[in-house]
Parts: C-alpha cells; structure tokens; sequence
C-alpha cells in the first residue's frame, strides 16, 4: 500500500504565463524581414559602438558586436538584464541593426543575417507540451529516452537518436515524469507514455540474460554501436548490450519502479512485472554482497556499496552517497515486493552497519564537489522520505539532506527543491525561484556553443571545477548558459558543441509534473 506523504506548506507556488524565446532566422533579402534591415548595415565607425531598439512593452534593445541584451526596468531584478549571444538567437553576435516587432520582440540584423526574437506569452503546461513532442518526434529510440546528434550542425531534420551510457536513467527520468502526470491529469496520453518508458527500462533487464544484472544501454544488429565501453551480443546475435553498469543506473530503475508502482492503476499489468524486476535487481545486488557484478564475474567500476569498497581511498568519498542509495533501493524493494527479506537486510544495513548514520558524513568525507553525485542523493532521498516512518532513521535522513542542500540550494533547481519539501516540508525553500527556472530553460535545446566568460556581470569563482572549467559564484538563468541535464554543473559558463546534438527536455518535465502531483504548483 502506497504511504502519500502530505507536505504542509502555507501555499504552492502560483504559475501564469511566462515570455517563451522563439528565434527564427531569415535571409536579408526575405520579404517577411523589415524593410529597415534589408539593406547591408552601414559600417561602424568602432566596434563598441551599440544600436538601440525600444519594444513595444517599453524595455529597450541594446545591440553591439558581442551580442544582444535586453533591459526592462520593470523586470524583477532577476529578469531585468537578460543576454541573448550565440546561435542559439542570432546568427552571429556582430549586431548591426533592430527593428522592434509589436508584441514586446525584436528583429535583428548582423553581419551574417537577420534573426527575429520573439517572446512568446505560454504557460508551463504549454511548454511541457512542446518538450513531449520534441521526444515524439526526435528522441525515441526503441522506447528510450534516446541522446540525438544532429549530422548538419543545428538541423533537426538531420537529427540522429544514438546510445548512450545512461539511457536507463534518462528514460527512468522521464517515465516518472509521466507517471507524476497522470497522478496530476489522469491523461490516458500521459499513461501510455509512462507504461512505454517502464516497458523500455524493464527490457534493459531482460536483455542481459542475467537476471537482475541491466545493461546500460542497447543496440540492435543493423545499428551502429558506440566504440566506446563494454559490450555483449544475446546469443541470438540480434542486439549488442552495453555493461559495466553503473549506480547510476539502478538509482534510475528503482526511482521508477518506485514512482511507478505508487501511481500506475492498481491493476495495471505491468505492476507485477515491475515488482519481479526489482526484486531481481534486489537480489542479484545482495547475493554478490552488495556488488553489482557483470559477466565477468567482477563488480562494475560503480556498482559498489560494501564496506570493503568504503574503505578503499575511493570508496572512502563515495560512502555517505552510496550508503544512501543501498538503503533506498532496499526500502523501494521492500515497499513493492512486500518481502521480509529486504525489510530484515534494510534494518541491517541501516542499524547494524551503520550505513544510516554513515549518510550523514557526507561534509567530512566528501573530497569534490561532483554536480552528477547530487542527483544520486536526490532521487534516492524522494523515496526514502516517501516510504520511511521510523522516526530516529528520518531524523538521520533529514540530517544527511540538508548536507546536500547546503549547496543545493543556490542552484535554484525545481527538482531538488520539490524533493527537498518531501524530506523539509516545513522549510523555506525558493519555490518562486523554482518557478523560475522552469520558465528559463530554452525553448531551443540544441548545444550551440556558449559563451559568458567574457561577461562583466559574471563574478568567477577563484578556482575551476573538477573538469578544470571556469565557473560562476552567480547563478546565471538556464536560457543563457550551455545546455545540460540535471546533473551538470549549472555554474558552468561555457560549453556547447556548436549545435551538434539536441536535448531532449524530459529534464524540465519531471519536476514539472512532480510539482503538479505535490500540489507545489498551482494555478494550472
């Protein structure tokens, strides 16, 4: 039976309609431009020398030869300054001239050509739409949440869905998302999306031929299969599987059975598959001593949650994460199978070996600051916080959360700060700048290239991160840094490929219907 977890908060966050960034780019010599911009531009007498645009809601257009910005003094601080550089809006950052269109947008005019920005009023729930049809019709493959490299650089109709070492998680990611939007809508369309993406992550299982052993990924014979990693053909020779499977990956699947199993209809036929799975998955982790072990008999580089790795100098930073996770996996195990044995083995791990109290030392022990880590704790804490009632473990849980958080909470991340209130849900979390970061993401999610290091505003941080790239102590908004995932650095200021692949955007879906389903968003 399903334990719903009431949030006692004062009041959700209010959604409304937020301006969405349309660019379109057009030849100079196209009727549909304004006459203004047709003509080739004057020269510059210097090249800091701006042009200037008032739009028709009064904030003014400021062009020059690194881009474009857009000031409104009306604007909430956040907002009032907002940067557009990059192909992402223009065809190149030399502006030469702006024409202001009648619905608060701009038509610009550079060197190379003309691009029309425009803002375009849409609630969030238009915009979830917009992100499912770009998976529709980009990123399915074989029922996965595919990555997608573009053959020409910035065109989607060259859009390829390929491999990659997460498929497992990202579809996960989505599937749930569904999943929170049926519990919201009751949709028929969101529950045939959620039972595909379940379906998906399930055959991940089975085409292993290792019970509870899941690939990270597969392809089929006719596909071209990525060099890197480590790969297994079925012995029907149909589909190469990739291995050495990481964490990563079971936090996914166990994230989605768990939020699966809560929300599908009580007689859904995949709901005994999903319970067969995680118990299998379960079993296999217990039976080689809490390892994950491939085909070769030898655990996967990541699938370690034993003392034995905890003390090795790797396992030694790892520990408060990894003992979060066994301990969630085995409390979702123990939520949808219902068997003592992962009820004996989770009071174990937690009380005996001290995994619970081992959460907790994350700030002792942890040695760098690694983005991707933070959505390993986060997915396994909604769970925990959603089925855990013993009140010396939740205390324990609560403690270690707001380690995390003590980073966290300067991203302004909607889905940390939705799971956040599951385990907090008395706190003062910014659901407004929750809200706002939903509304920032791009509209256009292809990785153009990216580039803020140069800005005036942009205060660095003193020291790179772990890859030895420049970051930000200030947040910049998601529409103008590089696209990437939850589990990027959203510090990092520069990036992209020069539009060589596209996202698929289910990371703004799950905590947008996450946020639907709690009732921490409103008004829609």
């Amino acid at each position: 039976m399903c334990h719903t977890l009431t949030v006692l908060l004062l009041a959700a966050a209010a959604l409304g309609t937020a301006p969405q960034k349309v660019r379109t780019f057009y030849e100079p010599g196209d009727p549909a431009v304004p006459a203004a911009l047709r003509a080739d531009p004057a020269p510059m007498p210097v090249g800091s020398v701006s042009v200037v645009a008032v739009a028709s809601d009064g904030a003014v257009w400021l062009g020059s030869d690194e881009g474009l910005i857009r000031y409104d003094p009306r604007a909430p601080e956040e907002d009032r300054r907002q940067y557009f550089a990059g192909r992402r809006y223009l065809p190149d950052d030399r502006v030469r001239n702006l024409v202001s269109d009648r619905a608060a947008g701009v038509w610009v005019r550079t060197e190379s050509g003309v691009a029309h920005i425009e803002l375009r009023p849409m609630t969030l729930e238009q915009k979830a739409a917009a992100f499912e049809e770009r998976i529709r019709a980009r990123h399915d493959r074989h029922g996965m949440v595919a990555d997608s490299r573009l053959r020409e650089p910035g065109n989607l109709a060259t859009n390829q869905p390929v491999s990659s070492d997460n498929d497992g998680l990202w579809t996960a990611m989505y599937g749930a998302a569904e999943c929170f939007r049926y519990g919201a809508t009751k949709s028929p369309e969101a529950l045939a999306s959620a039972r595909k993406a379940i379906e998906a992550v399930l055959f991940l299982e089975q085409v292993t031929g290792r019970p509870g052993f899941p690939a990270r990924s597969y392809v089929r014979k006719d596909e071209q299969r990525p060099a890197d990693g480590e790969w297994h053909w079925t012995a029907d020779g149909a589909i190469q599987w990739k291995g050495d499977t990481s964490s990563d990956e079971i936090v996914g699947h166990f994230y989605l059975f768990g939020v699966a199993w809560d929300l599908l209809p009580p007689g859904d036929a995949l709901r005994p598959r999903i319970a067969a799975t995680a118990g299998r998955i379960m079993d296999h982790i217990l039976d080689h001593g809490y390892y994950l072990v491939d085909l070769d008999g030898q655990p996967t580089r990541w699938g370690r949650w034993t003392p034995e790795y905890f003390a090795t100098p790797d396992g030694k930073s790892d520990s408060p994460l990894n003992a979060l996770e066994l301990l969630s996996f085995l409390k979702t195990a123990e939520h949808i199978t219902g068997k003592p044995r992962y009820r004996d083995e989770y009071r174990k791990v937690a009380f005996e070996m001290r995994y619970a109290e081992l959460t907790t030392r994350l700030l002792e022990l942890r040695e760098e600051l690694n983005y991707s880590d933070e959505e390993l704790a986060m997915l396994p804490f909604y769970l925990l916080f959603r089925y855990e009632r013993d009140p010396k473990l939740l205390e324990l849980y609560r403690t270690a959360l707001d380690q995390w958080w003590r980073n966290i909470q300067r991203e302004k991340n909607p889905l940390w700060t939705f799971i956040y209130l599951q385990g907090r849900p008395r706190a003062n979390a910014d659901l407004k700048g929750a809200v706002r970061t939903l509304e920032r993401i791009p509209m256009d999610l292809v990785a153009w290239t990216v580039k803020n290091s140069h800005r005036k505003d942009v205060r660095l941080a003193p020291a790179a991160d772990r890859f030895g790239r420049p970051e930000s102590l200030n947040l910049l908004p998601p529409d103008e840094r590089p696209v990437m995932k939850w589990n990027g650095n959203p510090f990092r200021i520069d990036g992209g490929n020069g539009g060589r692949s596209e996202d698929d955007g289910a990371f703004f879906l799950l905590p947008y219907w996450m946020g639907r389903y709690h009732k921490l968003l409103s008004g829609e």
